[in-house]
């Protein structure tokens, strides 16, 4: 914001330079310019974000031992929420925001394969019997 106001302030110097403002005329031109200098600033960066281009296809990004971060190109075995919020982005805005369904795992896939199987060989939906000390 400081910079914003910093140009908004040499705008209207160059402004009063040429013409006689009142206090008024130069404070509501300060805030205007502001507030629209860092709009535009706001749009230029969604516009630099939506025009970034992923480093690998989408699509052949989730590898069979690794899965390729679409945003800065790093190769993880897992994509987090904690390295997704250092490109401020949640699970939900990365899938959306590169064509992934809602329920895609950001997971490489030998490693759903491996917890998909242990958690076929634990059986968690059936019930244990409980063994009750004899008395």
């Amino acid at each position: 914001m400081e910079d914003q106001v910093k140009e908004a302030l040499e705008i209207v110097k160059a402004q009063a330079a040429v013409r006689n403002m009142t206090e008024e005329e130069i404070n509501s031109m300060i805030k205007t310019l502001a507030s629209g200098i860092q709009e535009v600033s706001r749009t230029a960066e969604v516009q630099q974000k939506e025009d970034q281009k992923a480093p690998v296809d989408p699509v052949r990004a989730i590898r069979e031992k690794s899965i390729v971060c679409l945003e800065c190109g790093r190769s993880f075995r897992v994509l987090t929420k904690k390295h997704l919020a250092k490109h401020d982005l949640t699970q939900e805005e990365y899938k959306s925001k590169w064509g992934y369904k809602k329920n895609a795992s950001l997971v490489a896939k030998a490693l759903a394969r491996n917890r998909r199987k242990k958690m076929q060989e634990m059986e968690l939906w059936k019930k244990r019997e409980i063994k009750m000390p004899r008395r």
